[in-house]
This record gives C-alpha cells, sequence and structure tokens, in this order.
C-alpha cells in the first residue's frame, strides 16, 4: 500500500497495487556538451531553443530531438534530423509536429496521433467521434486480444480527421495508416471508403470512420 497524491496539489489518498511503476519523465542531456562556452542558450528546463530552421542562437549551430522543444520521441528526433539536412542543403525541409504518432509499448499498446478530444474543445473546435472496439473486430478476437478500440476525430464542418487515438494489440502498427491519411489531409469518409483487408484489425480503424457518421457496419 502506498500514499499517493497528484502533483498539482490535492487530497492525498491510499493505494493498494502488486506493483508499482514509477515514471519520473525525461529531461534533455545537455550538460557536458561545452554549450555555454559557445553562448548556445538554454531554457529553465536544459533544452535548446531553436528557429524553425533549427538553428541556435549562435549562427551555424543546429539542435535537433531531444534536446529541443517537442516530444522526446526517437521518430520525431529522426524526422528533425532529415528537415534540418535538407535546410542546411537549400531544401524545403520541414515537420508537421501534428503528425507524430505517440506510441506506448505495454499490452495492450497505446498509439496517439493529432488532437484529442480536450484539446479539440480547448480550441472551439467542433468534432464528431467514432469508435469501435476490438471486441467486435473478427481478427481481435481470433488471435484473442480483444481489449481496446479505436477512435477517431473529424472536423464537423470539413470531416478531415483532426485525431486518431487507439488501445489495442498492435496499435503501434495501426496508428500508421492514420498518419498517412491525415498527412494527406484525408476526411474520415476517404478512410471508411478504403477496401480494408478481412481478417485484419485495420478493420477496426476502417469501422471507427464510420462510426464518426453512425455507420458502422459490425456493431
Amino acid at each position: 500500500m502506498i500514499d499517493i497524491e497528484p502533483a498539482a496539489g490535492g487530497d492525498r489518498e491510499k493505494l493498494t497495487a502488486d506493483v508499482v511503476l514509477v515514471a519520473v519523465g525525461r529531461r534533455p542531456n545537455t550538460d557536458g556538451l561545452g554549450l555555454d562556452a559557445v553562448g548556445v542558450e538554454r531554457d529553465d528546463r536544459g533544452r535548446i531553443p531553436v528557429d524553425e530552421d533549427f538553428e541556435t542562437n549562435i549562427p551555424g549551430i543546429f539542435a535537433i530531438g531531444d534536446v529541443i522543444p517537442g516530444p522526446m520521441l526517437a521518430h520525431k528526433a529522426e524526422e528533425d534530423g532529415v528537415a534540418a539536412v535538407e535546410i542546411m542543403a537549400g531544401m524545403a525541409g520541414h515537420v508537421d509536429y501534428d503528425h507524430v504518432p505517440g506510441i506506448v509499448y505495454t499490452a495492450p499498446e497505446i498509439a496517439t496521433l493529432g488532437k484529442t478530444e480536450d484539446q479539440l474543445k480547448e480550441h472551439g473546435i467542433d468534432y464528431n467521434k467514432g469508435v469501435f472496439p476490438f471486441q467486435a473486430n473478427s481478427r481481435a478476437r481470433a488471435v484473442g486480444h480483444t481489449e481496446g478500440f479505436v477512435k477517431i476525430l473529424a472536423d464537423a464542418a470539413t470531416d478531415r480527421v483532426l485525431g486518431v487515438h487507439i488501445i489495442g494489440h498492435e496499435a503501434g502498427t495501426l496508428i500508421h495508416e492514420c498518419a498517412t491519411a491525415m498527412a494527406f489531409g484525408a476526411s474520415s469518409e476517404d478512410i471508411a471508403r478504403t477496401c480494408h483487408g478481412h481478417p485484419t484489425l485495420n478493420e477496426a480503424v476502417k469501422e471507427a470512420a464510420l462510426a464518426v457518421d453512425g455507420r458502422a457496419i459490425h456493431m
């Protein structure tokens, strides 16, 4: 049994559990790089501020990945690196951080992409939502992984997909279908009208897209 309380303050409560996972977050590894010696600025969290070209306050010194603001993810750092080099070469390098998947490699997996419902509400964006459970997906039932669901959030006016959130088996793989769709500005109907192989877990993505308009088939 442990005592827990919210980091932002609040009532303390007791929690009984068999296992406790303590995650204290991440911090940029910028100590010992000699940044102060050359005058590269850091913020109060040790991160290196950069401009839209990934250049620091010192001309000719660039920074990417975990040492700059943004999600500390290997795939995000890779995209930063490609874009930064393209810019150095005079090309139009760019990273759309709304299209960087976030994946938690638990069992079941968790994968997120784009905006959450709370973020859409905060920005006053009207949206429609489609949710489809893996319990109703034939492949998930066949392999014995029926936990979780796919949720798709689409703009109420344009139907453009604004966010996708998946909890379930292979969620970290499934999210990339949605990442490609969102990169091309797809609507939920675009996903819903794309033929998906049967039986596959990806059918749950198609069904969630159908559910945005209340048209899920296998429910």
